[in-house]
């Protein structure tokens, strides 16, 4: 309810206003004389019309400066500008009809400053008196929900002049570290300690808490999280400095908190140096550009300006929106048009497609993202996996040294490390090939960038748990005791373009991926933030149970990020050169010979036999399989595999 829902028109509330201001006008006058023991009656009546005309003549000047423009609901600090502007102008008027139009009056000199005050107080004062009597009707028809906010710093005070005005929330208390603001009160409400926050919760009846703390780093706002998990409170935040685009924070801006708060990792400022020295004013080539990491790679490059960005990607519809993305965001950059942009359908299998492509457009650096990642997909579809992650690399990187192009980024995973998957398996392939392809002094550096863990990426556990929990749970996590490494897929494709600045060729970076995180710790944090108690067998009363279902096929209880103990720094804090023994070239012509056969035929247990030939500490699961295998054709398949392979080569469709 508000003041359009009364059926009034505007002009008439106006009036209305008018009318409302001219009588407490007079009666500030009145009271005026009253004060000073002078009867304002008892002044002629000539004195008295020109006292009156001043009267009408400051509701015009009200009118005049905008006061009945302002909406009596969300009247704030500029509407009070304006009534102290008016009021002022009202006794100037007052002060002036009394010495130009009637000298002849004798009265104290002191009506014109008590005049002003009372005045003020009466056309303030009314406003904010029917402003609170309006807040405190609409909240008894719709209440608001309490809410406490953590942080009283100056995105805390525009959050709760937001909320204020609004319909949805009920700011009851500030909360923050500082202990200067402890105790004090903001906008009407008063500061608390941290150590208060049991109380208030209970007090207030408090169901959610809004962090209003946006310059806090991650490492901050971790031990802020830590302090509200226990509180049976839904924990909201709302954005970063830099994403504040509006300059002010309201309630639209409120969203749950990001997981990366829950990681504690604050990000290493980028090197510019290395940022743009493979990108800035090259022709750049991404694969698997439609994919989460491979879009946000896109993001960044574009804005490091690229003389030419091609993307490609078989998944037409993600091709489509990603593309369109960048054109919106390249039209808004200074110099954006002179980025050439290329969305390009295609299979980074196709021997013919790639090389075209590096050619026609004069690739200078390729980020090689393109593969299948689903560890339980791949195991299920081990022959599609061996196609496009091995060959599909394989003949992305002979194409690009065909077309002299300079830099080759294959983007790797931990799974690739002593695997027990096909999908780890066949990126450790694909990383050998790259290897032996430097060993070959290949004019083309090649380098892998090996990493965990990407939040918000497509099949990331974070959205599937906060999906399990709005609904109601339960939450599923395979194992109590499996761990990952998570890093932003902001950081990672950062890390991943200065990486790639460094390569010489053949070198194997590795991100610092920092602590490894328990998951069910993960889904506990997200369950008790969003509001509710885990139920468990410590906790039958609980919201949300936490069921664990199992290692799914080929899935390991802890990753990792090194095959051997040989690593060193780099120029980037958060980036590490490992250096790793791998299989020569020779070794690996003969073994894809036998792999490219073993895909022909459907020959699973040759697949199987191959890769554990060729990747070091790989042991795959029984339970792998794919729909295309036939068992009974085995034998046969092995037999031809091995015969075609005798000579080592590769046939030509790789070469």
């Amino acid at each position: 309810m508000n003041l359009y829902t009364i059926p009034l028109t505007r002009a008439v509330k106006q009036m209305l206003m008018m009318l409302a201001d001219s009588v407490m006008l007079g009666l500030a006058l009145w009271l005026s004389f009253a004060l000073l023991g002078a009867e304002f009656f008892s002044v002629s009546q000539g004195v008295s019309v020109y006292l009156v005309l001043a009267n009408l003549a400051s509701v015009l000047v009200f009118y005049r400066i905008g006061l009945y423009r302002a909406i009596l609901l969300y009247m704030g600090l500029q509407s009070g500008f304006i009534v102290l502007q008016g009021v002022t102008i009202s006794t100037g008027l007052l002060a002036a009809t009394s010495y130009f139009f009637v000298p002849e009056a004798r009265y104290d000199n002191a009506v014109f400053p008590i005049y002003w005050m009372i005045a003020l107080l009466f056309i303030g004062g009314s406003r904010f008196v029917a402003k609170v009597a309006l807040l405190n009707l609409i909240q008894n028809f719709r209440p608001k929900e309490p809410v406490i906010i953590y942080g009283a710093g100056s995105s805390g005070m525009q959050l709760v002049a937001a909320l204020q005005n609004g319909d949805q929330y009920l700011p009851v208390a500030f909360v923050d570290d500082s202990r200067s603001l402890i105790g004090s009160t903001v906008h009407g409400i008063r500061v608390y300690s941290p150590g208060a926050l049991l109380d208030l919760v209970e007090n207030f009846s408090v169901r959610q808490i809004l962090l209003a703390i946006p310059s806090a780093t991650h490492a901050e706002r971790k031990e802020i999280l830590n302090r509200l998990e226990h509180l049976p409170v839904h924990v909201k935040t709302v954005p970063d400095l830099f994403d504040m685009t509006s300059g002010k924070v309201g309630v639209d801006e409120v969203r749950d908190i990001d997981i990366e708060d829950l990681l504690g990792r604050d990000i290493v400022p980028p090197n510019p140096k290395l940022l743009g020295a493979c990108i800035t004013g090259c022709s750049v080539l991404v694969t698997g550009a439609a994919g989460s990491i491979g879009s946000e790679l896109c993001r960044q490059i574009l804005q490091l300006k690229p003389r030419r960005l091609v993307l490609l990607d078989s998944f037409e519809y993600g091709l489509y929106t990603v593309e369109n993305e960048l054109l919106e965001k390249r039209a808004v950059m200074e110099g954006g048009e002179q980025i050439e942009l290329i969305a390009m359908l295609g299979n980074v299998c196709n021997p013919q497609l790639m090389e075209h492509v590096m050619k026609r457009f004069g690739v200078e650096t390729v980020y090689h993202v393109a593969a299948y990642k689903q560890v339980p997909m791949v195991e299920s579809n081990i022959i599609e996996g061996v196609q496009n992650n091995i060959f599909g690399t394989l003949v992305s990187a002979q194409a690009a040294e065909k077309a002299g192009v300079n830099h080759f980024v294959f983007i790797s995973t931990d799974k690739a490390v002593r695997p027990t998957n096909f999908m780890g398996a066949t990126k450790r392939f694909a990383e050998q090939l790259l290897q032996a392809m430097s060993q070959n002094k290949s004019r083309t550096r090649f380098s892998m960038v090996r990493f965990g863990n990407v939040l918000g990426s497509s099949g990331s556990v974070v959205p599937l748990f906060r999906r399990q929990i709005s609904q109601g749970g339960p939450v599923t996590v395979t194992h109590p005791e499996v761990t990952r490494y998570f890093m932003t897929v902001q950081e990672a494709a950062q890390l991943v373009i200065q990486a790639g600045s460094m390569a010489t060729g053949g070198e194997v970076f590795v991100l610092d991926m920092h602590e490894p995180i328990r998951i069910v710790d993960l889904a506990r944090k997200m369950i008790h933030l969003m509001g509710y108690d885990v139920k468990d067998e410590n906790s039958y009363k609980g919201d949300i149970a936490i069921e664990y279902t199992g290692l799914r096929p080929g899935e390991k209880l802890f990753e990792e990020l090194l095959i051997g103990e040989s690593v060193t720094g780099t120029q980037h804090p958060k980036i590490m050169r490992a250096e790793e023994d791998a299989l020569s070239w020779g070794e690996l012509e003969a073994l894809m010979g036998r792999l490219q056969v073993a895909c022909k035929r459907l020959d699973l247990h040759q697949i199987r036999e191959v890769l554990m030939t060729a990747v070091d500490g790989f042991e795959p699961k029984e339970s792998a399989t794919d729909p295309l295998w036939e068992a009974g054709r085995t034998e046969a398949a092995s037999a031809d595999a091995a015969d075609n392979a005798a000579d080592g080569k590769v046939t030509t469709l790789y070469k």
